[in-house]
């Protein structure tokens, strides 16, 4: 089986190549080279910008996939670009779409394929719901071979995952957690979450590959562990050895005080991580019977604070959230005093 990957160094899409390239599958990964590879197996790269066209469509004359997966494409014209250099060339066409794409507010805590489609918080959702129904409509009109993939919060041992962080990633929450400071949680920190290990995620993409009883479905792809966001930072807390002092805050609150300081948390709070969602994948396990989950967060927090404390690299301070969250506290502190 031969499959091209548009992108393939992220979070997610490395984890596939690894199990496939493993599988003896024939890989191509079209990305334009910033990252090193090191990849055992028949992996071929082709350096290329997707967003140049005519480069592209010049380099894979020559081929064609029995799967094309794509990882990085974010607005309609870029779907419709793939349309027309992959069409004729691939038996399957896989979109990599979001699980935030489900209707916020939910209407249901319970989610599966079938759940509508609708999220006015947050434009990176909306421009994947118009790739989408772009895609589906091909399918409809033109029996293009598409396959969606909506995945939800899925991280690898280089991402320690929590609710609320800067611009330089999760570590500053981590180390306000090991230095015993308060560590902003969104509302009453009740709200469900799941996240997926990108071994796991793995499994359930891979065995959507080739099967063609995937072509012209949606599938969502997530663990089936379901954490509150208190839970998730108390597991993070049993991690470093020491207990977490966790401070509530409004998501209203916290939307509008981010935007004052330049941190756009309305997408990703009021369209996403505040609202309670419990995943049924029962569609994904028909096809993919041996999707399950393998690393739980309990497990996959170690895996990832082991990588990071040997990896200075991924230890970026953040100055500037830290005085943020200090500030915020420090000012609800102040109004129950004035109360």
């Amino acid at each position: 089986m031969k499959a091209l990957f548009i992108g393939g160094t992220g979070t997610i899409s490395m984890a596939i190549v690894r199990k496939l390239a493993s599988e003896g599958w024939e890989l191509w990964l079209l990305n334009r080279g910033h990252r090193t590879l090191d990849l055992q197996g028949n992996v071929h790269q082709i350096i290329a910008d997707i967003h140049n066209e005519d480069d592209v469509r010049e380099k894979i004359k020559d081929l064609s996939f029995d799967c094309v997966c794509e990882f990085i494409g974010y607005d309609v014209e870029d779907v419709k670009r793939d349309v027309r250099l992959f069409r004729g060339k691939t038996n399957q066409y896989l979109f990599t779409s979001t699980a935030s794409a489900y209707h916020k507010p939910s209407r249901n805590y319970i989610v599966n394929e079938g759940t509508s489609l609708a999220n006015p918080y947050w434009q990176y959702s909306s421009k994947k719901i118009a790739c989408e129904e772009y895609l589906m409509q091909e399918y409809r009109d033109n029996g293009f071979p598409v396959t969606i993939v909506r995945p939800s919060h899925t991280y690898d041992e280089r991402k320690i995952p929590v609710a609320l962080h800067g611009k330089n990633g999760s570590w500053q929450v981590v180390k306000r957690i090991k230095e015993g400071k308060p560590v902003i949680i969104p509302g009453d920190g009740s709200s469900l979450w799941t996240l997926t290990y990108n071994t796991d995620f793995a499994i359930g993409y891979a065995g959507l590959m080739g099967n063609r009883h995937a072509i012209g479905e949606a599938f969502q792809i997530t663990s089936d562990e379901t954490l509150t966001w208190n839970q998730i930072h108390e597991t993070i807390a049993d991690a470093l050895g020491t207990s977490l002092h966790a401070y509530h805050v409004s998501s209203d609150f916290l939307a509008e005080a981010g935007q004052k300081h330049g941190y756009d948390f309305r997408g990703e709070m009021l369209g996403d991580k505040a609202v309670s969602v419990v995943f049924d994948n029962t569609k994904l396990k028909r096809l993919v019977p041996e999707m399950r989950t393998n690393v739980p967060f309990h497990q996959g927090v170690r895996l990832a604070m082991d990588y990071i404390s040997a990896h200075p690299e991924y230890q970026k301070d953040d100055p500037e959230f830290d005085a943020w969250c200090d500030k915020v506290i420090s000012v609800l502190e102040k109004a129950k005093e004035e109360i």
